[in-house]
């Protein structure tokens, strides 16, 4: 069993980097992509050649034919399934997963895919570990984190932000980017999946182990 992950930022292949091994069992290999941030889902479908971009959705409906192809040539050996993970960002979740949906029916081969959305950022899956977000940050505002509401829409990474006592204000999008990735670095080794409070983080989990479970099911 295979998984090609999909995920849009540095700081979310750092994160997967860390959380994977501890998450899946042996037997299942694994690839990470990462992008430069989410794109948009192209009003055309375009060749490989004709997409200059870097972003995620841009790629998107290319990067499921391509997977699907793929998967087909393999045969019944071996199982691929693809993961992508989104921020959902202000989206509307039932508007969003239509549309995706829509691509693999434009696949000439649909790969397996399952969607997965951190709502509102990825940040809601470290905000969802208090304990692991203290081991990290021993200094992180207690009071702050208590303001904050499991996966909701309120500005999640300048949230993470405020309670681990960085000042976010006046820095460039590199810097923030950096100070993203040194969360997901310092964070994600003390998550334990079944303490994690984040729907959004317990809906990937359940789909991991869903995928797991067909796999195995299957052979």
């Amino acid at each position: 069993m295979h998984l090609d992950f999909l995920i849009e930022d540095i700081s979310g292949k750092t994160m997967l980097e860390i959380l994977l091994p501890k998450v899946l069992p042996a037997g299942v290999s694994y690839t990470i992509y990462s992008y430069k941030g989410v794109g948009r889902i192209p009003g055309k479908m375009h060749s490989a050649k004709a997409i200059k971009g870097k972003q995620l959705l841009d790629n998107l409906p290319r990067l499921l034919n391509g997977f699907g192809r793929t998967y087909h040539n393999w045969g019944e050996s071996y199982k691929g399934h693809v993961v992508v993970i989104f921020d959902l960002d202000d989206k509307s979740l039932d508007e969003f997963l239509a549309q995706l949906h829509q691509l693999l029916e434009w696949c000439q081969v649909a790969p397996e895919t399952s969607f997965c959305m951190a709502i509102e950022e990825g940040e809601a899956w470290f905000l969802g570990d208090a304990n692991a977000l203290f081991k990290a940050y021993p200094h992180a505002k207690r009071q702050v984190l208590k303001t904050y509401k499991q996966d909701s829409i309120c500005g999640t990474w300048e949230k993470l932000a405020d309670v681990v006592g960085y000042d976010y204000r006046d820095k460039s999008y590199q810097e923030v980017g950096l100070k993203k990735r040194e969360w997901a670095e310092k964070i994600t080794p003390y998550m334990e999946a079944e303490n994690n409070q984040s729907p959004s983080f317990q809906y990937l989990m359940d789909e991991l182990k869903r995928i797991v479970l067909r796999w195995r099911l299957r052979f």
